[in-house]
């Protein structure tokens, strides 16, 4: 190994920029309200950085006031930029206390860019006989490489690519980095407004450089050009001169190299932990504490089982370099507890009396002493994540805080269901409160021993859903965050994830006493804080009402599972093996050889470089061509082997998710697929469906469809029954708009899209065309989720300018409509949030920003999440009222499924006539608006057929 010291320099907006648009779609959102995104974004690549490379030395380089010389040469740089958004502004100051904290000197100059002064430090440290890496995906660096000097590139999907002279001079098709310069020159910048020559795209500054070798080289041999592209070079010299000058990187900026002060430096490991508790990040401490241990053995594991929802595996959370080096080698920075419990309370530093249960008469004097309460938190211990196979270990009760008993089980079956007959009486008692986290899964595990749970219910996963529906809800993030405690992992009791890994059974009655009585306290103490938030944010009775009551219906719909045709499954799959053989044989015929389609990088040189099926490509941040969906889709209707290509992915990934999937995720014990409804992922208030995702199965392609052949009623006694929503979403938009013509529509019972193209293309209802009527239909739904007249011209044959006036007219035709969704954006900028029709809030931080594209995005939600909310709402009290009025007639009809405004019935065919009636009353009455609701049903031998 070489023995030169190496200086890396952080370019920090880029990295703070980078991992702010990372958590765009899920952004990482603590307890108070603050965005913590681009913090946790620029710290998680900087520590990656370190615990890669392990610099000798390292500085962030950041701007102050912009390139002073630069907007004074030409006024309109980088004028076009949006404001930054508040996310990134708020996250400078703490990254800085960070920083000052780990000990790594901030570099920045009044007046210039960090560009110039990495620029600058660059060419002083290379002077000094350092190499330099300089960390950015800028590409405008490439103009800085030297023997010495390299860029050092985070690239999309993770990792790092290190350029030098030879990347750089395959990149950019140049012989020495330097004409970078020209080449960005040339071709202009839009991100910093540098103008560039008019006409002049990659290709064709490259092509320039080729022949000419600098901008001044071209300039000085314009004869050699022809036609326009001569005009264009010669009118607009200066401006191709002064675009060099403003590409040009500036190596004179008055910083200083200082070596001594460059080193990387011990952390004031306690400061940081501080500040990473205040933004509250746990697994980035976890992080922190693993780059900078002299002795990193450990390992951090989330824990699962009851802490997590849904139950999965436990996880190990592994980061690159974790456990190999000690990037010191003096003391070890290490805490002597687990790394995320610092400063926080544990199981060690809390007095609390946790006492297990022995049988016989301590059982029953517990049991007496347990039915005297009147709210009670337990937690079930079992053997494994599947509530249908698992069998209990033992069970924790907490009543006041700090103190909880653990009543273990037998592992004999007979005698387990001899323990829980003792403990039957409070479970079934419904004058006493239940208090659970994540209570579906306890409830499904009881069932298996025929207990049910009454009363009234407490689940502080849901509670906390409803108050804070954007972050986290897993026991763990809850307890840290709002009790300032750390619980103790399963990972500690059980290791982790492997064939190493205990069950609970093999886990000592003492541990097994403290982890489990541990989360019912926890749990008893959550349940405090989050009543009153309820009250606080007005969603009691969304939580009383609805989510609770429709735990317990998800709880019977997942233990009924639906009946699956694994035969029919499997010659389906014979059939996509044919299909997908074909279509394969059709590509390689128009490619005109054999390649892997499946692999982007080789599918895009046979497109875009072997067939030239566009002039300009569109690339992905690493360089090679994207063959995205989006991408490949727009050119589909132009070229045959396009369309092959997606019918090729479509049919793979239809084969591989469900076809061939399906039939293993059979559970063996009942015979039937079970999937797991989560309450608390979709901020919406929407249901999603895992293991397996019923919810996704396609239905635009015919294939697609098919795979609901595969679900069929239980036997032949019965059939299925689907009942779906017709229109729900627009009715709930005509409703809350008031707008009457499209009320009258629905109440007059006319198809609201032919009633729309009536009214906008201005014809009679019986003269609208099936174009004209799909084009309505395109904008009726568009409008939810504020269609722009460049989507609409992608989704539809119109051009932009007709899908703009086709828009218009619209609003202009529903006034009311548009003035419904400026008052429901202009309501969330006064008050944060949104909400639907029964009051669930979704909270819209980014409304007011300033940064367009996330502002765009807020107002877009805070049109579309009441609509989708509201549906969302309205057919959970269908399904709470239905499975009521099934369970209070005692029939053997069972509902099976919820697909977004669809349920599914098993219906016992003597129960049919009589169930059709119930099912579409409960429906189309569940919620009234001024719009009637309407459902359609329909019955057949599989889930096809009924749909």
């Amino acid at each position: 190994m070489s023995d030169q010291k190496r200086l890396f320099l952080v370019d920090a907006y880029a990295l703070i920029f980078r991992g702010y648009y990372a958590f765009i779609k899920n952004p990482r959102i603590n307890s108070k309200g603050e965005d913590t995104s681009a913090i946790m974004g620029f710290m998680n690549s900087l520590l990656d950085v370190i615990k890669r490379e392990r610099p000798d030395h390292l500085a962030v380089c950041f701007d102050k006031g912009g390139s002073v010389d630069r907007v004074e040469m030409y006024e309109e740089y980088k004028a076009n930029r949006d404001e930054t958004p508040e996310g990134i502004k708020t996250a400078i100051p703490y990254i800085h206390e960070i920083l000052k904290a780990m000990h790594i000197p901030i570099m920045v100059k009044e007046g210039y860019e960090a560009d110039d002064v990495i620029g600058t430090l660059s060419r002083q440290a290379e002077k000094e006989g350092y190499k330099v890496f300089m960390v950015t995906p800028d590409k405008d660096f490439a103009q800085l490489v030297t023997d010495n000097i390299f860029m050092y590139r985070p690239v999309f999907g993770g990792g790092y690519e290190t350029w030098g002279i030879p990347e750089v001079q395959k990149k950019f098709e140049v012989t020495e980095p330097m004409q970078v310069i020209d080449f960005l020159g040339m071709m202009g910048d839009s991100s910093d407004n540098i103008p560039g020559l008019p006409g002049v795209g990659e290709k064709t500054a490259k092509k320039f450089l080729a022949q000419f070798g600098s901008m001044e080289g071209l300039l000085a041999n314009t004869d050699q050009l022809k036609g326009k592209m001569k005009e264009k070079v010669e009118a607009n010299g200066e401006l191709g001169l002064l675009s060099k000058k403003l590409a040009t990187i500036m190596l004179d900026v008055p910083v200083e190299f200082n070596a001594k002060n460059f080193e990387l430096d011990h952390p004031d490991v306690e400061k940081v932990k501080q500040i990473f508790q205040d933004l509250e990040f746990r697994r980035l401490t976890d992080n922190f504490l693993k780059t900078f241990a002299a002795d990193t053995t450990y390992d951090v594991a989330q824990t699962a089982e009851k802490k997590e929802a849904p139950k999965s595996p436990p996880k190990e959370q592994k980061s690159a370099g974790a456990g190999q080096f000690s990037l010191f080698g003096g003391e070890d920075v290490t805490t002597t507890e687990t790394t995320s419990e610092y400063t926080r309370n544990t199981g060690k530093t809390t007095s609390h009396f946790y006492q297990s249960v022995a049988s016989g008469m301590a059982t029953k004097l517990f049991v007496k002493n347990l039915l005297n309460q009147t709210s009670v938190c337990f937690d079930t211990e079992t053997t494994g994540l599947n509530p249908l196979t698992a069998e209990l270990v033992g069970i924790a009760f907490s009543w006041e805080t700090g103190k909880g008993f653990y009543v273990p089980f037998p592992e004999d079956r007979e005698d387990a269901q001899l323990l829980i007959e003792e403990l039957r009486p409070f479970f079934e008692n419904e004058n006493i409160e239940k208090i659970g986290q994540n209570l579906k899964y306890d409830i499904k595990v009881l069932a298996k021993y025929n207990v049910e749970v009454k009363g009234k219910l407490f689940d502080t996963m849901l509670a906390h859903y409803l108050i804070n529906p954007d972050m986290r809800h897993n026991m763990d993030v809850l307890a840290e965050t709002y009790l300032n405690y750390t619980p103790i992992s399963i990972t500690e009791l059980i290791g982790k994830k492997g064939k190493n890994q205990l069950s609970m059974r093999d886990v000592p009655l003492d541990k097994q006493t403290e982890y489990a009585v541990e989360d019912a306290d926890i749990t008893l103490q959550l349940k405090e804080h989050f009543e009153k938030e309820l009250g606080e944010a007005n969603t009691q009775k969304l939580f009383n009402d609805i989510e609770v009551p429709l735990l317990r219906v998800l709880a019977a719909m997942e233990l009924e599972g639906i009946n699956l045709d694994k035969d029919f499954l499997n010659s389906l799959s014979e059939e996509l093996n044919n299909d997908i053989a074909n279509l394969e044989k059709k590509i390689y015929e128009a490619a005109g050889e054999e390649f892997n389609i499946a692999s982007p990088k080789q599918l895009g040189v046979i497109l875009f470089e072997k067939l030239k099926l566009v002039d300009k490509p569109k690339k992905t941040k690493t360089g090679q061509y994207s063959t995205a969906e989006d991408v490949l889709s727009y050119l589909a209707k132009d070229h045959d082997i396009i369309q092959n290509i997606l019918d090729y992915r479509g049919l793979s990934k239809l084969k591989s998710t469900y076809v061939d999937a399906l039939p293993l995720q059979v559970e063996t014990s009942t015979g039937r697929v079970h999937t797991d409804y989560m309450q608390t992922v979709a901020a919406t208030g929407r249901l999603s469906s895992n293991n397996p995702n019923l919810q996704n199965i396609p239905i635009r392609t015919e294939r697609g469809r098919q795979v609901r052949k595969a679900f069929v009623p239980r036997n032949g006694d019965y059939t299925l029954l689907a009942a779906d929503y017709s229109q729900i979403e627009l009715r709930i938009i005509a409703a809350l708009s008031e707008e009457e013509t499209m009320i009258e529509a629905f109440k007059n019972g006319e198809d609201i899209h032919a009633s729309t193209a009536s009214r906008v293309f201005n014809v009679p209802i019986s003269d609208v065309t099936r174009e004209q009527r799909s084009n309505a239909k395109t904008v009726n739904f568009g409008i939810i989720y504020g269609v722009s007249a460049f989507g609409l011209s992608n989704q539809t044959t119109l051009s932009r300018s007709e899908s703009k006036e086709l828009i218009d007219t619209y609003y202009a035709t529903y006034p009311k409509l548009r003035n419904y969704i400026q008052d429901q954006v202009d309501f969330a900028r006064d008050n944060g949030y949104v909400q639907t029709v029964l009051g669930r809030r979704r909270y819209l931080k980014d409304i007011n920003s300033r940064n367009a594209v996330v502002r765009g995005a807020a107002e877009r939600n805070a049109v579309n999440a009441p609509i989708q909310g509201s549906a969302a709402d309205i057919i959970k009290i269908a399904m709470i009222n239905i499975h009521k009025k099934l369970n209070e007639g005692s029939y053997k009809t069972k509902m099976l499924l919820q697909v977004h405004d669809e349920l599914v019935f098993d219906v016992y065919k003597p129960e049919l006539e009589g169930l059709k009636n119930l099912i579409k009353t409960e429906m189309e009455n569940a919620y009234q608006l001024s719009v009637p609701l309407d459902v359609d049903l329909d019955i057949g031998n599989n889930w096809l057929e009924a749909h």
